[in-house]
């Protein structure tokens, strides 16, 4: 072991203290980082084994050639098949068994009357599969459905509406229909797939209520005899099926839909950690960084009298390197035995949330273990290297005078550079937003920004200091005139510390805002848009829910309180070669419900060949009103739609309408999204609104609010998303707490003989202690004013250039409470830093204090 290593080892042990914050920093930072990797490897095999060993019994699947996929949406539309195939494919050489796989929207009321799941993950039904090799669902308890009426319902759905075999409930089709449990089915061993909730019918049942006509289905799957391989199997198939017709391996579609259900949410979720992940690294590095500047700083006299003894720079550099190294390993090494324990706590929450996580172990792959290592190492030695740098530079002559500790204020140079990047950053965001509405080129301003702050932390570290502890003076007399005085002795030293806490503040800031922003554009497209009274909904998010039924719109208009009601369905079609999702609803009676702008043309002669469309979307594909519109359905017929009308506002209509005479030949299973209703002149919004809940009662008793009710109810998620996102930021704000914590101890480490003499002079304990508690809330008090203000700027420019670079219009909206409950929160972030160090402090033996060199 050479001499630089030894004198690392022997420095570590001689003030293991000093690098208990950098050990906890990269210790969390790493632990979240593997335990999301851990997690999501784990996620994806447990889909893949239940997929595998669901669809085990399907060897080709066959189905419709084409989809279509609207934007925003990775699963498309894909044309059903005729049940009639089923005797043909029957008869191909080494098919065993076929049976139709009929697929639609069903969403189960639970035993208190709430609708079951609907948040997000797909609500099904289909026909119960008698063959159990090709059925993916396997019955646990009960018996198959015999009988029209009859369902099967997977057992995690069930248990969630507390519902059993035997009891009758409602199923939305989404016409209500009455059903009564007989069985109860698992999905791969599991209670479900994921929070999907599946309904088993009849065929005739499902053919009834999921498809548009007899005779149609989502697939055809087929079972393979005695030695037929699945490739073998399909290239059988495939000579007898129709135009527009695929077959496909059974493994293949199991493939395609473990990354429908688990590939894209996996990616997603994963993603949005691994974000967090980083977040907290970041702001682990300013943490680092600082500990090992003071740490340098201290050791400036024992680093020059290393240099005077005739130790080289580089073996200086070596040596501070090495700590730093050995700190990293440690820690990170650490971070990977947390990142397991936070993936087995999360095997254990899951299921308590509905969620299945794999009863088995962790699947562990080696990425998962490295790549968090090296990040961690990276992130610690990257960190430590400018001040090991620096203490080689040490000069052999520094050991034989005193040498302060860090006091350097700002270089002007730092100012320029500061300056300069500020400006270029302000540049880009107004280009990106203003000139050219870009969001990579106003996120490539806001980075700028960040970074520009970072520099010039030590320029406004003095000035903002002195301003936010000016009331000290007189509120805490001499105590927080001290308190003051410490923070501005060492600029950089101030900056570098609230820098890790400005980032996470600004993160926060920013969502803040941005989430604000959001509900304020749904509150202003709701009451800009929106001309009715009341709004009949069913609160489902992305795939969720079962629609509204089409029938609900015409029976409440027959109501007396009602002037006009009007549904809103969806299509989907190819115009242009591109997806495009169609509003399929009365138009004439949408003109009087909604507030569509300037009409150009009669929205009431559609009939059922033409089209409206919004003015932006008529310009993009530059038609006006008398061309023809080429559309494409999903059954693959297409057919030529003149454009009749054109009109100016389409948050709530879309880009598309269509009468349901047109949709009616080429729907599958149709519902509505919305139903708004506007109230007869005179009669209340509360009188109207309970005639209307009677009606929506007996479609499935949908949820009928006021138009605020709806506006708010439409931006519900983004509290759910703030929410999650505040808990992720934790994790920041824990780092940057321990980083202002740690900076604290090691200060106060370098005062011991000044805190002795001011305890000698007459101070007392809880002065001491209220003294270093003030110096703590100072510094994040920097860092929460910094972070407000560069969060809240990156919250306009995201704001902004998301509302240039797309058709919706956003509402920029500040919201003053969350902020101010972000800076209390920061500040007392700041005063609970500061508690263990001042207890330190006020321990300290006044006589030994001041004997200390």
């Amino acid at each position: 072991m050479n001499s630089s290593v030894r004198l690392s080892l022997s420095s570590l042990r001689a003030h293991r203290r000093r690098f208990a914050g950098t050990f906890l920093a990269v210790f969390l930072g790493v632990a979240f980082l593997a335990g999301t990797l851990v997690m999501g490897d784990t996620l994806r095999a447990s889909f893949d084994s239940m997929f595998g060993q669901a669809t085990r019994g399907t060897d080709a699947v066959v189905r419709g050639a084409d989809t279509i996929t609207t934007p925003g949406e990775a699963q498309g539309v894909r044309q059903p098949v005729p049940t009639s195939l089923v005797n043909a494919v029957e008869r191909v050489p080494g098919v065993a068994a076929a049976a139709p796989d009929i697929q639609g929207k069903g969403q189960l009321v639970g035993a208190d009357g709430e609708p079951i799941g609907g948040k997000g993950p797909p609500t099904l039904a289909g026909n119960w599969i008698t063959d159990p090799e090709l059925n993916s669902y396997r019955l646990a308890e009960g018996r198959a459905p015999a009988r029209s009426g009859e369902v099967v319902v997977n057992r995690g759905a069930a248990k969630k509406g507390g519902l059993k075999i035997g009891d009758t409930t409602v199923l939305r089709t989404p016409d209500p229909v009455e059903v009564t449990i007989v069985g109860l089915a698992s999905f791969g061993g599991e209670d479900g797939m994921g929070q999907v909730t599946y309904t088993g019918m009849t065929r005739a049942d499902a053919e009834k209520y999921l498809t548009a006509k007899p005779g149609e289905a989502a697939s055809i799957l087929v079972r393979a005899g005695p030695g037929v391989g699945q490739k073998e199997l399909v290239d059988r198939l495939t000579p007898v099926l129709p135009k527009g017709v695929e077959a496909i391996t059974g493994q293949e579609s199991a493939q395609e839909d473990t990354d429908m259900i688990s590939g894209q949410f996996l990616t997603v979720f994963t993603t949005f950690l691994l974000v967090f992940s980083g977040v907290a690294l970041l702001v682990a590095t300013f943490s680092i960084h600082n500990t090992f500047a003071i740490v340098v700083a201290q050791r400036t006299r024992e680093n020059a009298l290393l240099r005077a003894l005739g130790a080289s720079r580089r073996q200086v550099t070596a040596s501070a390197l090495t700590e730093a190294g050995v700190v990293a390993v440690a820690a990170s090494a650490s971070g990977l035995a947390g990142g397991i324990g936070i993936a087995a706590g999360l095997q254990a929450l899951f299921p308590a949330i509905g969620f299945p996580f794999p009863d088995g172990g962790l699947v562990i792959k080696t990425l998962s273990m490295v790549l968090p290592l090296v990040v961690g190492v990276a992130v610690c030695l990257g960190s430590a290297l400018l001040p090991a740098v620096r203490a080689g530079r040490t000069a052999p002559l520094a050991a034989l005078r005193e040498t302060a500790v860090d006091s350097s204020g700002a270089s002007g140079r730092r100012a320029v550079i500061g300056a300069g990047l500020g400006a270029l950053a302000v540049a880009l965001a107004l280009t990106g937003v203003l000139v050219s509405p870009s969001v990579r080129t106003a996120g490539f301003g806001a980075f700028l920004a960040l970074v520009s702050f970072v520099v010039l932390g030590p320029v406004a570290a003095t000035t903002v200091v002195r301003l936010l502890g000016g009331p000290l003076d007189r509120l805490r007399g001499v105590t927080g005139a001290l308190a003051r005085r410490n923070a501005l002795r060492s600029p950089r030293r101030t900056a570098a510390t609230a820098s890790a806490l400005m980032i996470g503040v600004a993160v926060v800031s920013l969502f803040t805002v941005f989430g604000a922003s959001l509900k304020a554009t749904m509150d202003q497209t709701v009451s800009r848009s929106f001309a009715g009274d009341l709004a009949v909904s069913t609160p489902s998010f992305g795939a969720g829910g079962s629609g509204l039924s089409p029938r609900l719109a015409s029976a409440i208009q027959r109501l007396p309180e009602v002037d006009t009601a009007v549904g809103l369905g969806r299509g989907v079609a190819e115009v242009d070669g591109r997806g495009r999702a169609l509003t399929v609803t009365d138009p004439a009676a949408l003109a009087r419900t909604f507030d569509l702008g300037t009409v150009q043309g009669s929205l009431a002669r559609l009939g059922a060949d033409g089209i409206a469309l919004a003015r932006a979307e008529a310009d993009r594909q530059h038609l006006h009103t008398g061309d023809t519109a080429r559309l494409t359905f999903t059954d693959g017929r297409k057919e030529n739609f003149t454009v009749r009308a054109v009109y100016g506002r389409s948050e709530l209509a879309g880009d598309y309408v269509i009468t349901r005479a047109a949709w009616a030949p080429h729907r599958i299973q149709d519902s509505d999204t919305l139903v708004a209703v506007t109230l007869r002149s005179g009669v209340s919004t509360a009188a109207g609104k309970a005639a209307v809940t009677k009606v929506a009662a007996q479609y499935g008793n949908p949820q009928v609010q006021t138009r605020d009710d709806y506006a708010q109810s439409s931006a519900g998620g983004i509290d759910m998303m703030l929410t999650l996102v505040y808990a992720l930021l934790a994790l920041a704000v824990l780092i940057a707490l321990l980083g202002i914590a740690n900076t604290l101890t090691l200060a106060l480490h370098e005062r011991t003989r000044e805190l002795g003499l001011l305890r000698a002079v007459g101070q007392t304990r809880p002065q001491l202690r209220a003294m270093v508690r003030w110096e703590s809330v100072l510094v994040a008090a920097f860092g929460t004013v910094g972070g407000l203000g560069l969060g809240t700027f990156l919250g306009w420019v995201l704001v902004r250039a998301s509302d240039g670079a797309s058709d919706t219009a956003f509402a920029f909206a500040v919201p003053p409470a969350r902020l101010v409950v972000v800076a209390l929160v920061g500040l007392a972030a700041g005063a609970l830093a500061g508690l263990r160090p001042a207890r330190r402090a006020a321990r300290l033996d006044v006589l030994r204090a001041i004997a200390t060199e």
